[in-house]
């Protein structure tokens, strides 16, 4: 399948990426800017296994040429084969054809780049950062770690998206898309709280300038050890 992507399905393909199609059975608008679809999985979990954070990559037409996004996983079942997706609404074909999925509408999906480690030793307290498009993996980072608690930067408003956070453990501190506001505040109150626990968890993904600014921040200047932190960018404003 790495012919016809262009150079992205051919880089795939050498890596030994798996190919699967997934079928849509359900559809729903969380809000309206912000759309759940259901799918079977066309055997994918049952080739690859589960894990924490897991994304696929999917596949949309973009004027006739391949374009490729990834979406974290969301309730994966292997027995029933099936798993959902969440799709944070904007311009663009990702958001255009999960806008226009109906039930039997198929896509293909690539497995290949996506794990996760758990932290040892395990966080006495996990520091977040994100926002729509990376709330399904912050839920599932929340609930790979168990019982500890957590602090977490969300970047936009999260009225009516389904944040699965329990109260008692972890706190959400939601902060205005404006400008450099994100990563200002976490930049503020981060080395603070990390003095006050002995094992701390740092995970960043927002878009990818945030990141890359808040991840270099955070090894350099805060000197939280690699093996103690994960970045990666969810999106690239355009």
């Amino acid at each position: 399948m790495g012919q016809g992507r262009g150079w992205e399905g051919t880089v795939l393909k050498l890596l030994r990426a798996k190919d699967f199609v997934c079928t849509v059975t359900e559809a729903e608008d969380v809000t309206a800017h912000y759309r759940r679809l259901r799918f079977t999985d066309g055997g994918l979990l049952a080739a690859t296994g589960v894990h924490p954070t897991m994304w696929v990559r999917l596949w949309f037409d973009n004027a006739g040429r391949p374009h490729q996004r990834a979406y974290t996983l969301v309730d994966p079942d292997p027995a029933a084969g099936t798993f959902a997706l969440e799709f944070a609404l904007h311009e663009g074909c990702a958001s255009d054809w999960a806008r226009a999925a109906r039930p039997g509408d198929t896509v293909e999906a690539t497995v290949q780049g996506t794990g996760f480690t758990h932290p040892d030793p395990a966080p006495s307290h996990v520091f977040a950062v994100g926002d729509p498009a990376s709330l399904p993996a912050i839920n599932s980072l929340l609930g790979a770690l168990g019982s500890a608690p957590a602090t977490v930067w969300f970047e936009g408003a999260l009225d009516g998206l389904p944040w699965h956070a329990d109260p008692a453990r972890h706190e959400v501190r939601e902060v205005p898309r404006q400008g450099s506001r994100l990563a200002d505040e976490v930049r503020s109150a981060l080395p603070g709280l990390l003095r006050s626990t002995p094992d701390p968890y740092v995970w960043i993904a927002c878009d990818a300038a945030t990141t890359r600014t808040l991840s270099s921040y955070v090894r350099k200047e805060l000197g939280v050890p690699r093996q103690r932190m994960h970045a990666l960018g969810y999106w690239r404003a355009e």
